[in-house]
């Protein structure tokens, strides 16, 4: 597996381009600077066989539907951020507008779910509590782990905002804990960790019991 971090847009987002074989490739939140992003793929001679998206905060969404009219793919969301990612509630002015929709297919991402794209296994853990349709996509057979706004090296997703429960985020970080140590954590801000450092010095995961 091959891993490509674009940070992109006024919050620092990590976009994710993961890859084995040309051309096909899995973008992960592309939040801003389509440019950007497309430029890296047409220079690997790659092609978005699908846009996941960890959650639906306008700093996480808003170049989908641009990259969609430019590298046409289907798009991911869970079901409880689709509700409301591309409405008006999802904005952050002056910084970010209103997020456009995409026009190419959107699925509906169910809980705990198994998908193959662009020839990789990955399984989609449900991870509420930053957003309730907050989710981590674990790559196992490569130990990996995209973990948007939930986790963070030394830090998590604050629970303040419309939807946030700091009650589940716990819960989400619970199931977390108990992936390998050497799971390689990729987050949507921030450096990479992995699991085995974040149950070591992390605040909010040290409580939990685990093994290496």
């Amino acid at each position: 597996m091959l891993i490509e971090s674009l940070t992109v847009g006024e919050f620092q987002v990590n976009c994710f381009v993961v890859w084995e074989k040309l051309p096909e490739a899995i973008v992960i939140d592309p939040g801003a600077d389509p440019d950007i992003i497309i430029e890296f793929l047409k220079d690997n001679r790659l092609h978005p066989a699908i846009y996941l998206l960890t959650h639906g905060h306008c700093d996480h969404v808003s170049a989908v539907a641009d990259m969609c009219r430019q590298m046409p793919a289907p798009v991911a969301i869970h079901a409880s951020d689709l509700k409301w990612a591309f409405g008006a509630d999802n904005q952050m002015p002056p910084f970010k507008g209103l997020p456009k929709k995409p026009t190419t297919e959107v699925h509906e991402i169910t809980n705990n779910s198994n998908h193959i794209a662009a020839g990789m296994k990955y399984l989609v853990l449900h991870t509420p509590g930053h957003t309730p349709g907050s989710v981590c996509f674990h790559f196992p057979d490569h130990d990996a782990l995209f973990s948007g706004d939930t986790l963070f090296a030394g830090s998590v997703g604050r629970t303040d905002l419309q939807g946030g429960s700091s009650r589940e985020l716990q819960s989400s970080l619970e199931i977390l804990a108990e992936l390998p140590g050497k799971t390689n954590i990729y987050p949507g801000h921030g450096p990479n960790t992995t699991i085995l450092q974040e149950k070591k010095t992390n605040y909010f995961m040290r409580s939990l019991s685990f093994t290496t």
